[in-house]
Order: structure tokens, then sequence, then C-alpha cells
């Protein structure tokens, strides 16, 4: 099956459902192990990538990611496409609750007109690299004015390959302290959550929940990750 269809054969259903009720769901297993393998080897390939970040430069974390450079890789490009299609309709949703107004276009060609109008049109989707006790800090990957309320990670490396490296999720709530989720992903899944704010219901109507993702520190051995981040960057 291509990437579109195996996009398409997901139960949206439920991801739409869960997302709603915590910011944060599970694919399912999206990519083979062989497509995680090829994207693992091709991290050396300084062709595909437009830079690469240090993360303790910056007081990021620990470890290393890569941008990826126009024209995306097939497999990254379908990626962002196919799953930007069936999560629009999520984000619409999510903006109307928070009262930002305007819908998103169906087309993510058509929602990346507009980043670059406003002067964003660096791509976003990144590959990272973790070694023994390196981490990512909590943060938002928000790269100027215009932001799409969903992304994607992908586990690349097989669970057996490291130790530690959980993916970890808070959410604050207003008035609240805040709680902390370890998402379990498996080799070739991704878990789709907020960007940066949702949308939840409670006893006083509509509110806005601020979440933050991560990556606890690797105990030992190598771990990958791809992100599929659906706008571009000033």
């Amino acid at each position: 099956m291509s990437i579109e269809e195996r996009v398409a054969a997901l139960d949206w259903k439920r991801i739409e459902q869960e997302l709603h009720d915590r910011g944060w769901a599970l694919t399912g297993i999206l990519l083979t192990r062989d497509e995680c393998r090829a994207a693992i080897r091709a991290y050396d390939r300084d062709e595909l990538y437009r830079s690469t970040v240090v993360m303790a430069r910056h007081g990021f974390g620990r470890g290393e990611y890569r941008y990826f450079a126009n024209p995306l890789p097939t497999l990254i490009g379908g990626l962002r496409r196919s799953l930007y299609e069936p999560l629009v309709a999520i984000a619409n949703c999510w903006r109307k609750g928070l009262g930002q107004g305007g819908s998103l276009p169906r087309d993510h060609a058509e929602y990346l007109k507009q980043c670059h109008a406003a002067g964003q049109s660096k791509p976003t989707p990144l590959i990272l690299r973790y070694g023994p006790g390196d981490h990512n800090c909590l943060h938002q990957d928000v790269y100027g004015e215009i932001s799409f309320p969903l992304q994607a990670a992908f586990l690349l490396s097989h669970s057996g390959d490291f130790e530690g490296g959980e993916f970890v999720l808070t959410e604050q709530r207003p008035r609240m302290q805040s709680r902390v989720q370890v998402v379990p992903i498996a080799t070739g899944e991704a878990v789709l959550f907020a960007v940066n704010h949702r949308p939840t219901t409670g006893s006083r109507g509509t509110y806005r929940v601020t979440m933050r993702h991560g990556v606890s520190p690797i105990r030992s051995g190598s771990r990958h990750a791809l992100g599929i981040i659906f706008h571009d960057a000033a």
C-alpha cells in the first residue's frame, strides 16, 4: 500500500475522539521496518537537509536534529500531505473552540501558500538522533505567526535499540497543576498531538489547555525519530 492508502485506512473516528478527549492519539503502525531503517541510514546524507541543530548549544536538551530541505523526500512529503487532510477538520474544530476564527484550507499546498505569504517558507519536517544521556526538553514547535494546531512524531528505532527515551506530554489546565503523560510508541508508529493549545469543555464552558512535549533521557543505545510539522518556518 502507498503511504496515502495507509493513512486513509487508519481508524480516524477513534483518532479524532482521542484527540478531542486528551490531545493526543496513536496511529498504529504506519511505516515498515525497511522504511524506518532507510530513514535512519539517510540521517548522514547532508544533501537532504537544510540545517542541523545541536540541542545543547541552544539549551534545548542534548542530542541533534536535522530539518529536511525542499523538495522533501517522497516518503516525508507523502506523510505531510496525507496526514494533513484528515487532521485539518479537527484543526478547524479546535480553532473554533479557541475563538481563533477562520477555517484552514482543506489542501496542504494551499495552507503552505498562507505560510509563505506570512514569510514562513522553510520546511519543518525533521529527523532527530539521540544517544546515551541525550534528551529533549519540554517545548512547543511554533515557528512563526502561523502554526497548524497538530503534528506527528514517529519512532524509527526498534524498541530494543535503546533504553529510556520515552515520549512525554504535559498539559496545563487553568487553575490546575500540570499533568504528565508518557506515550508508548511502537516502531513505525506515530503519535498525533497538539502543537501548543487545544480546547476542552469544563463546567464553565470551553477553555484552553496548554500542551508541551519532550523526550526523557536515553539511558543506553540510540534513538531516532521523525517529526512531521505542517506549517513552515520563518
